[in-house]
């Protein structure tokens, strides 16, 4: 039976630029590095990380090897200081010792022990391989791999108990359908319910507040940040010219002036999370812009928004993220960049219509919507970074959304695909889209623009 997935599953607080090249990869090396210096065991005399497949054709672009060493010395995510983090990859680059799990420190060379193989392993494209050789002469190896939205699965490991039963169990956006109109129940409330499986429904609303405050502080830090993104290709951030000349603007009552702020929402977000800041991963990072920048725009731009819609729309995204993560998957290195975006617009298309008061079929309909419209999208970032055509794509995914809510609300929720329909014609889509456009770098954008 497959665990059930909760809204802390979808939610997570950390940082960019990717959740499953940099969140991922740093909790694996934090977990492996937790296991070889458990109390008991001899020193760690080597190291070794090999970074496969996707990891190793993008990994320098996405951060993962400055998040390989973080995790190696005891750093997590959700703790670290994004601020703090260069100095300290560079340390352990210029010194070639780290202290292993916050421990005593070993000598490591990232030149030497942290290696880059471009073969995929069989059990996703994104894995990593760990090998530690104790003072005892002990050999200790675990394979991970990054399967999406920062999650991790360590390869041979049994899943995990299913320990936590929901009150109204759905495993389909039929069943979601059903299940609510079996107990009389929103879609928001169903997942808000289902939440005191793990907690207190008030903790879980206090855990969506914080979701809410990482969010809108994304935004407002990318909108007061200038300069030059990391990375090499020279990309200038724009969110805080684009303000401050919104600003100068004034009031403006024509349509362009909504798509142009949520555009700059979006924009903000996805260049602090190219400049490895803290953003939320909605359902990754790559797509961190897209519920952000639909959630300030409820709170913006819809009279009589209150906290209570906002928390509606989050608990309403997290039912349609938990079908994407169950049914097919977030990771753009089996999906492409539909499996990211597409999967943040369907989300965010969804919890507007519900914070707007849809239906539940409306809801639904609203995330088929946003979906039917990014089915092929790839992933073909240049440079393997995440900023071309990453942020931009968020602003696109973010204004579709919008548009795909307001269409669902102008019907009474009868439409000919469903979303089932759509989450499965997305699970076939990405398995045969060529690898190249899979977060590769070879292909599409990232061979046909050249570096500057």
């Amino acid at each position: 039976m497959t665990p059930a997935l909760s809204v802390r599953d979808l939610f997570t607080i950390g940082i960019g630029p990717s959740s499953s090249h940099t969140v991922g990869p740093m909790r694996a090396a934090q977990n492996f590095a937790a296991w070889i210096t458990e109390p008991g065991r001899a020193p760690v005399v080597r190291l070794v990380c090999t970074l496969h497949g996707s990891l190793a054709l993008t990994g320098l672009g996405h951060g993962s090897d400055g998040a390989v060493l973080l995790g190696l010395a005891g750093e997590t995510p959700e703790a670290v200081d994004p601020a703090a983090a260069p100095a300290r990859i560079a340390a352990i680059r210029s010194e070639k010792r780290l202290a292993l799990a916050g421990g005593a420190p070993i000598g490591f060379d990232p030149a030497r022990d942290l290696v880059l193989d471009p073969s995929f392993l069989p059990g996703h494209p994104n894995g990593l391989v760990f090998q530690a050789e104790l003072a005892d002469g002990a050999r200790l190896e675990r394979t991970y791999f990054s399967i999406g939205g920062g999650a991790i699965r360590r390869e041979g490991e049994a899943p995990p108990r299913v320990n936590a039963v929901p009150r109204h169990p759905f495993g389909s956006g039929a069943e979601l359908l059903a299940t609510c109109a079996a107990h009389d129940l929103s879609i928001a409330d169903c997942v808000r319910a289902n939440e005191a499986a793990w907690r207190e429904p008030a903790e879980t609303d206090g855990f969506l507040d914080q979701v809410r405050a990482a969010m809108m502080a994304a935004i407002d830090r990318g909108c007061d940040a200038h300069g030059e993104l990391p990375g090499g290709l020279r990309v200038q951030r724009r969110a805080r010219a684009m303000r401050e000349r919104l600003l100068a603007r004034g009031p403006r009552t024509d349509p362009s002036a909504v798509f142009e702020w949520v555009s700059l929402w979006a924009l903000a977000v996805n260049e602090e999370n190219a400049a490895g800041g803290r953003v939320v991963t909605a359902p990754t990072n790559g797509a961190a812009g897209v519920i952000p920048a639909v959630l300030r725009y409820y709170e913006s731009f819809v009279h009589g928004a209150t906290r209570e819609g906002a928390r509606t729309l989050l608990y309403a995204a997290a039912a349609i993220g938990f079908l994407y993560k169950t049914r097919a998957s977030i990771s753009a290195a089996e999906m492409g960049c539909q499996g990211e975006v597409g999967v943040a617009c369907s989300m965010a298309a969804a919890g507007l219509a519900a914070a707007l008061g849809a239906s539940n079929a409306q809801v639904e309909n609203a995330a088929e919507i946003g979906m039917e419209h990014n089915l092929g999208l790839t992933c073909d970032p240049i440079g393997g970074l995440v900023q071309i055509p990453c942020i931009e794509r968020n602003t696109m995914g973010a204004i579709k959304a919008i548009n795909a809510a307001y269409l669902a609300l102008h019907g009474d929720g009868r439409h000919v695909v469903s979303l089932d329909a759509v989450i499965e014609t997305m699970r076939q889509t990405g398995e045969d889209m060529k690898s190249q456009y899979k977060e590769t770098s070879l292909g599409g954008l990232a061979v046909n623009v050249v570096e500057c």
